[in-house]
C-alpha cells in the first residue's frame, strides 16, 4: 500500500469519500483515479490550483473508463467544496451534444436549474467560437 491509498485521519470529506471509492472500486481502477486525482488534491492542500490543468473528458484517452473519470471529478469537488452530495450529471447541450458537469444533489435534481446551465454553457460556447475566429482572422493562435 502506498502512502497515498494510507487512510487519512484529518476528518476531511474527501478523505472519507477516497476511503469510500477504495472498498467500493475495482483495485486497479482505484489506482488510476489515484494517480489522476493526486496532483490535484496536492495543488487544493498548498493552494495552488489556479496554475493547475486537468482535462477528464475523452480526448482520445481510451485508457480512462468513464466511471474513473466521473469518481476523479467527484472527488475533486468533494476536496474543493467539502460536500459529498456532488453528482456528475449529462445534459445536452445543442452546439456542443452532451456534457458531464459535477454539481450538488439539488441542482441535479432541478431540471430549470438544468436548463439555466445548459443554457450557459451554449453561450460561453458561441462566445468561444467568436473568440476564436477572430483569433484565426488575425493570425494569432487559435488553441485556447
Amino acid at each position: 500500500m502506498s502512502e497515498s491509498e494510507i487512510p487519512h485521519d484529518d476528518g476531511r470529506p474527501v478523505d472519507a469519500y477516497l476511503d469510500l471509492l477504495r472498498i467500493r472500486m475495482d483495485t486497479e481502477d482505484y489506482r488510476l483515479l489515484r494517480r489522476l486525482v493526486e496532483p490535484v488534491l496536492q495543488a487544493i492542500q498548498e493552494e495552488r490550483l489556479s496554475g493547475l490543468d486537468l482535462a477528464l473528458d475523452s480526448g482520445g484517452d481510451d485508457d480512462l473508463p468513464q466511471e474513473v473519470r466521473d469518481e476523479a471529478a467527484l472527488v475533486i469537488a468533494t476536496a474543493v467544496t467539502g460536500r459529498m452530495d456532488n453528482e456528475v450529471v449529462e445534459i445536452d447541450v445543442d452546439d456542443t451534444g452532451p456534457v458531464r458537469i459535477v454539481t450538488d444533489a439539488n441542482t441535479a435534481a432541478d431540471p430549470v436549474r438544468l436548463g439555466e446551465i445548459a443554457s450557459y454553457i451554449k453561450e460561453r460556447h458561441r462566445e468561444t467560437e467568436e473568440l476564436r475566429g477572430i483569433a484565426e482572422a488575425s493570425g494569432m493562435p487559435t488553441d485556447f
